[in-house]
């Protein structure tokens, strides 16, 4: 018994040794205290910096608001540790702790595979128990505590879960919401955006009791409870709203949106009886409020003229400045009424597959001066044959030919789904004699041009910068992969001397990529060949990869 009593103790001293990151540190007790003489507010931005994801007022799920290169558990950890200096601290602390409440799953540092053993290990003799769900404890603890001390439950403003942890502590959670009153986001299960029946619990506790809820989501089943939105008004300061795969009518949608009046982002999604109708302006009847950042994907019934209507109120046209337009009943062709009645837009996004091709002399220039960010993805059936042109680069040209023209000065970046577009954009090269003076500059600023020839391909970067006096044409510089191909040895030095050694295949997109030779040297940057033994330097530095 006394070897296990010191066996014991020795464990206790070794976890908390590794618990108390000051054990090791002497204590400095003399002299004056500096912080004493900030002001509240000026420490509690100086102990934020400790905890940096506790100062995010998104409105992201966890795992899309993660952070790289930190563990967020341990800046908790820190800031924790901070409150037991003083009573100033202990406030300033619990502050930034209960403004964001985030509940991670693991360590994102080493310190995560101990803590793994000591939840498995159950006793001395018992070391391959069963792991414990440390997420669902440290829910349950949270809801203990913001239950027992009401001044740090109104303090709660953000919680967030993983996905697993939200799905099976319904109860958990409605019984954590029933007390944050000040509750602006929270990650909720999936269940309870279609009406599920083992989440209706939750979803009362969030219209009875958490009223300053900003963001919400309704999916399909849950055609009724979006209904009776315009009578209840749960969420008076909801700003992002979510629909997708609902039956529902047009007026049912007006009057639900209309009931809304902080709604600035609003995203519309497989709404297969929604048509232009929403957009009508009814004296007698709730018109569609204005919208901000406004997203529409898989709607066909919702056409250019609609938006041009809906365009055509003051208090819509002064707001909108995010649209995005996904397969919808907008045809390329008619985007120019779109940017002519939205003159504060500036970020665009439109995806359509067209059949045929366009002609620009029939049709207005696109023309917008507000616009910075456009995404024109404009794609062809890819039973297209390949020895003619396909239908969408007649867009492209259309599009090339608007940019030249100066319809867009404030245009910073531009996303297309064309591989020829970068050299649509260049001006002809001005005569050798001719005045600089007398050509005019289309582009005011770099456009960062981001192509690529199909979606699964990842973006290619290209950088067309304006004329200047000395570079009449312009310059568009490409950030290609480097060539590897010598017109002697077919192959550059960084293959090494043998270049038979190596093969070329395909790389399944219809391009080629250049492999070494298992036998072979394995080749090395594009500078390699200017240090012959770089290759052999770098393998023992990366021995630790395997």
């Amino acid at each position: 018994m006394k070897f296990l009593r010191r066996l014991k103790n020795g464990d206790e001293a070794q976890i908390y040794e590794y618990h108390a990151p000051t054990a090791s540190a002497p204590r400095n007790r003399s002299g004056r205290d500096c912080t004493s003489r900030l002001p509240l507010k000026v420490l509690t931005e100086v102990l934020s910096n400790i905890c940096p994801h506790a100062s995010d007022d998104n409105y992201l799920s966890l795992e899309d608001s993660m952070r790289d290169g930190g563990c967020m558990l341990c800046d908790m950890r820190h800031l924790a540790q901070c409150a037991l200096v003083s009573r100033r601290f202990l406030v300033a602390t619990q502050t930034i702790l209960y403004h964001n409440v985030r509940i991670d799953p693991v360590h994102y540092c080493e310190r995560e595979v101990d803590l793994a053993a000591k939840r498995k290990r159950k006793s001395f003799f018992e070391r391959n128990g069963e792991p414990v769900d440390a997420p669902k404890q440290r829910v349950e603890q949270f809801s203990r505590t913001v239950r027992d001390n009401q001044s740090l439950a109104i303090q709660v403003e953000f919680l967030k879960m993983p996905y697993m942890t939200r799905e099976t502590c319904i109860a958990a959670m409605a019984r954590t919401v029933s007390v944050l009153p000040n509750l602006k986001y929270v990650d909720l299960p999936d269940g309870i955006y279609s009406d599920d029946r083992s989440c209706v619990t939750l979803k009362q506790e969030l219209e009875a009791r958490c009223a300053d809820l900003r963001k919400m989501k309704y999916l399909r089943g849950a055609e009724r409870s979006f209904a009776l939105l315009s009578q209840s008004r749960p969420w008076q300061n909801l700003e992002i709203l979510e629909l997708s795969r609902l039956e529902i009518d047009p007026n049912t949608l007006v009057s639900v949106l209309a009931s809304f009046p902080a709604l600035h982002e609003l995203r519309l999604e497989e709404l297969p009886m929604i048509d232009d109708t929403i957009f009508r302006r009814n004296n007698s009847t709730s018109s569609f409020p204005p919208i901000a950042t406004f997203s529409l994907q898989s709607t066909p019934g919702l056409t250019a003229g609609g938006f041009e209507a809906y365009l055509s109120r003051p208090e819509v046209r002064e707001v909108l400045t995010d649209l995005t337009i996904l397969n919808t009943g907008v045809i390329p062709s008619e985007l120019h009424r779109i940017l002519a009645t939205a003159p504060y837009l500036r970020n665009l996004r439109i995806n359509r597959t067209i059949h045929r091709a366009l002609t620009p002399s029939t049709i207005p220039s696109l023309a917008s001066r507000s616009l910075q960010r456009l995404q024109f993805e404009i794609e062809s059936p890819s039973a297209s044959p390949v020895d003619l042109q396909p239908p969408s680069e007649s867009y492209y040209e259309y599009l090339a030919s608007s940019i030249l023209a100066g319809n867009f000065p404030s245009l910073a970046s531009l996303y297309a789904l064309s591989t020829s577009l970068p050299s649509l954009l260049l001006p002809p090269p001005a005569a050798p004699f001719a005045n600089p003076k007398s050509s005019s500059s289309a582009l005011r600023q770099p456009l960062m041009l981001y192509t690529k020839s199909i979606p699964e391909h990842d973006w290619y970067l290209t950088v067309i910068s304006p004329p200047t006096a000395t570079n009449r044409r312009g310059s568009a510089t490409a950030t290609r992969p480097i060539s590897f191909y010598n017109g002697s040895t077919q192959l550059g030095p960084q293959w090494g001397d043998k270049a038979r050694d190596s093969v070329i295949v395909g790389n399944g997109f219809g391009g080629f990529l250049a492999v070494p030779n298992e036998d072979g040297p394995r080749p090395s940057s594009s500078s390699g060949h200017k240090h012959k033994h770089s290759w052999s330097k770098s393998k023992s530095s990366a021995g630790w990869m395997g």
